[in-house]
């Protein structure tokens, strides 16, 4: 299985920069699993698809600042740190730039209140950091730290909470799970009263999910490792559905392999730790009977994870159908609901 397997064209003015005004107006792309028919609707049109028993599953996590510039005090460098995950006590996993300029043991400073200490590589080629400051970490990063936004949008955010979603709580991701940017609390709202169950687990969004594929070869690349985490009531809401019959949802493409690492013989076990599942076709869900996703980059291992899903020609294809009818892609685009 080659990487250019999963590659196809995508005019540049496709690529959405903006959030739609209202969330739930984006168009729906509804991919049928079992024949590759497709319709195209609306994303408030979403509960049209769902039956009373079934289930949603969403990320909870919360994006955080993860953006952080300082400089060297000795040399006045500018140095930018991009938080990944968070490790033990003050540390982080993260990534520097220029790398060259930070060698184990620099100090960057970003304010009088708040600097670090570079430590030594990752094996995805982070740093370990480790931060001194002044007061409450989360209120001084809140401050000085951006929200980061994926590098092929070009325009500013005047609205960061359009880059979070309605039930964002759990803090710790450095991006978004873009599917869930198109839910209102109207809509929540009206899929309970449908009676559709809403479960939240939190996958902390890192380089694990944005990671280029830099192999030709997909089954030699290798996943990062994410934090994910699932309560007791989350699991208890899920399996009840697996034994009625019922249909879980995923929403997005994190909350798949949040259900899909923590399955154990048809049903997840409620468990928290780290994931570096990696779902390319081939691959057997154990849990995942429909998806909501957006349109995802060429090449990418979440273009893989829903070609595993569906079937590789029939996402390429439904992928050229919403270039034709002019979709907009990636995290403020789209979306496409897989049943």
């Amino acid at each position: 299985m080659q990487l250019a397997d999963f590659d196809y064209f995508l005019p540049e003015e496709l690529i959405a920069q903006h959030p739609i005004a209202e969330r739930d107006h984006s168009r729906l792309l509804v991919l049928n699993r079992t024949d590759g028919t497709i319709k195209h609707q609306h994303f408030f049109n979403l509960p049209e698809y769902l039956l009373p028993g079934d289930t949603l599953v969403f990320n909870d996590t919360r994006v955080i600042p993860a953006r952080l510039i300082g400089h060297k005090p000795d040399t006045g460098g500018k140095i930018e740190v991009f938080l990944l995950n968070r490790l033990e006590g003050s540390s982080w996993e993260a990534l520097v730039k220029p790398g060259r300029k930070a060698r184990p043991g620099t100090l960057v400073k970003f304010s009088d209140e708040l600097s670090c200490e570079i430590g030594e590589t990752t094996d995805f080629g982070g740093r370990v950091v480790k931060f001194i400051f002044d007061g409450i970490f989360e209120e001084i990063l809140d401050r000085l730290g951006e929200t980061p936004l994926p590098p092929y949008i070009h325009s500013r955010l005047d609205d960061k909470e359009r880059y979070q979603t309605v039930y964002a709580k759990s803090d710790g991701s450095a991006a978004a799970p873009t599917a869930g940017l198109h839910f209102t609390p109207e809509l929540l709202t009206k899929l309970k009263d449908m009676g559709i169950n809403l479960a939240f687990v939190t996958l902390h969004v890192g380089l694990g999910t944005f990671r280029p594929v830099n192999v030709d070869d997909v089954k030699s690349h290798v996943m990062h490792r994410e934090y994910y985490s699932i309560s007791p009531e989350a699991a208890a809401v899920i399996n009840a559905t697996k034994r009625r019959g019922g249909r879980i949802v995923a929403v997005g493409t994190t909350s798949v392999r949040t259900l899909e690492t923590a399955a154990v013989d048809g049903y997840v076990e409620a468990k928290s730790g780290w994931t570096d599942i990696f779902i390319y076709p081939g691959y057997n869900f154990k849990m995942v009977d429909g998806l909501v996703t957006n349109f995802h980059l060429p090449k990418s291992t979440l273009l893989m994870l829903v070609s595993a899903l569906v079937g590789r020609e029939k996402v390429l294809a439904a992928y050229n159908e919403a270039v034709e009818a002019r979709y907009r892609f990636f995290s403020f685009g789209d979306a496409m609901l897989i049943m």
